[in-house]
């Protein structure tokens, strides 16, 4: 079996694109997969049909070497865009193998460790009451056992950081009584903390309400930074969406700045990386709770390693059950209870619709970013 060539698909649902790509054999069989949107997506695409040339006439079930091929072959170490090409090929390059042995992408990883997959989802809303109201709802509809919000508040950049403290304690402190502990509470500040003192003094304000974890409460450039938050912090400290590579999750471990690592499948490399830097985490004593802010091609994947994983701890997700990105595959992974149920198809056990995605073509975006009241740029 050769790989004869690549096709790309840029599909924008909901405010951004999903980057899916499908990889083609000489025998009839194909593999989906999906690179991150990492900001200029048009770049993704190009880069993932720069590799098309490199792969076409390789044997789509050697794996390691067509992502050594890949990586090495680059020269430089990838940044966002090479990386989110080169997990969106590999993805696709699982689904194929499964399909050709007749098996779930999960038994080449050694089989399940697990039946079903827990997963978190942020209920959004811009008070704490909405939050919660919001919260209520899905746990009542589909079964949440856990949720994940940002304990920060709107224009908080353009206050006082004794007043954003407070408003933080008020909300983890509504959400702790209405919610019960009977469900688990992330938090995710979005790196908008520069001092590292900030941060630990966020973490000593939301303790007692016994955090899931505080993601991200520094930016992840400097992982000492993170470290000294960590080491001064009573509550779990989880990071790493935008680290890439088993070489950069390493160092994030060697100084212990982690109790929960988040590598994105997307962009981390693809599944076949995401099983060494698991497999690094697993001997640090460390629990893995992917990045999913994706599609659901990524959930599948997601899902997929999660069966592996003794180290998985919950995924991210969105509802892929509900419109509109319902339509963007055949049939979604099925979600019961809070968990997602893993599927018996071979490979990775979904597939495109092809024809929504040719509907909702590539449309610019660009995210946000707060600005403080003299005009520089928002880190508190």
């Amino acid at each position: 079996m050769k790989i004869t060539g690549i096709k790309t698909w840029l599909v924008h649902v909901q405010r951004r694109n999903f980057c899916f790509v499908r990889v083609q054999t000489d025998e009839g069989l194909h593999g989906i997969g999906e690179a991150y949107s990492v900001g200029p997506d048009e770049a993704t695409a190009r880069a993932i049909h720069y590799f098309e040339d490199w792969l076409v006439g390789l044997d789509p079930m050697d794996i390691e070497g067509i992502w050594q091929k890949l990586y090495i072959g680059s020269r430089f170490p990838g940044g966002s865009v090479i990386n989110s090409a080169i997990s969106g090929i590999d993805h696709a390059l699982w689904d194929i193998k499964g399909k050709a042995l007749g098996v779930p992408v999960y038994q080449l990883l050694g089989g399940k460790c697990r039946d079903r997959v827990r997963v978190y989802q942020n209920p959004g809303g811009a008070t704490p009451e909405e939050t919660a109201d919001n919260a209520l709802r899905l746990i009542g509809t589909w079964g949440f056992t856990a949720i994940k919000t940002n304990p920060l508040p709107p224009g908080v950049h353009e206050m006082p950081w004794p007043q954003a403290l407070r408003w933080a304690e008020r909300k983890m402190a509504l959400l702790r009584d209405r919610l019960t502990d009977a469900i688990d509470i992330a938090l995710d500040p979005h790196a908008q903390l520069l001092e590292p003192i900030r941060a630990v003094e966020l973490c000593q304000v939301l303790e007692p309400y016994r955090p899931m974890f505080v993601e991200e409460p520094v930016r992840p450039e400097n992982v000492e930074a993170m470290a000294d938050v960590r080491a001064r912090s009573r509550v779990p400290i989880a990071t790493g969406e935008m680290l890439y590579t088993k070489w950069e999750f390493r160092d994030l471990l060697r100084v212990r700045a982690a109790d929960i690592i988040q590598p994105d499948v997307c962009c981390c490399g693809g599944l076949t990386e995401m099983k060494k830097i698991a497999a690094l985490a697993e001997a640090e004593y460390v629990t893995v709770a992917p990045h999913n802010p994706m599609g659901p091609v990524a959930t599948a994947v997601n899902a997929q390693f999660a069966a592996t994983a003794p180290a998985f701890l919950i995924l991210e997700y969105h509802l892929d059950v509900a419109a509109p990105r319902r339509e963007l595959v055949q049939e979604p992974y099925r979600m019961v209870g809070g968990y997602l149920e893993l599927p018996a198809k071979p490979g990775l056990g979904i597939e495109l619709n092809e024809q929504f995605c040719e509907q909702h073509p590539y449309e610019p975006w660009r995210r946000g970013a707060p600005m403080r009241p003299d005009g520089s740029m928002g880190l508190i």
